[in-house]
């Protein structure tokens, strides 16, 4: 596992689970990587995407259950990112099983 996700801000692990969250069916549409791009700057998601592409799905994890024990997030930053999560999954208007399975698992994660 690469280190970089131990220096990760707030912010930027949002924008990494993010990604997750529109690779989530395996398809990552335009208007998802568009959303996220909206909610940071270009230097950010440049990097974090890099960093994305590369990991495989299981570093990808190790990486949020990383940040997320070294992060202290409130319950209302939890509840914000989840939103944050339905916007991305509900931007092409299904709710897919991988969508569905991947929210719990993010919901382990993060409570």
């Amino acid at each position: 596992m690469s280190n970089s996700s131990k220096n990760w801000s707030k912010h930027e692990l949002k924008v990494y689970l993010l990604l997750l969250c529109a690779q989530a069916d395996t398809e990552q549409t335009p208007e998802e990587i568009d959303l996220i791009k909206q909610k940071t700057d270009s230097a950010t998601f440049a990097s974090l995407y890099k960093e994305f592409k590369k990991d495989d799905e299981d570093t990808r994890f190790e990486k949020v259950e990383a940040s997320i024990g070294v992060l202290e997030f409130s319950q209302m930053e939890l509840s914000d990112l989840k939103k944050e999560f339905y916007e991305l999954f509900r931007l092409d208007n299904k709710f897919t099983a991988a969508e569905q399975y991947l929210n719990k698992v993010l919901d382990n994660i993060l409570y």
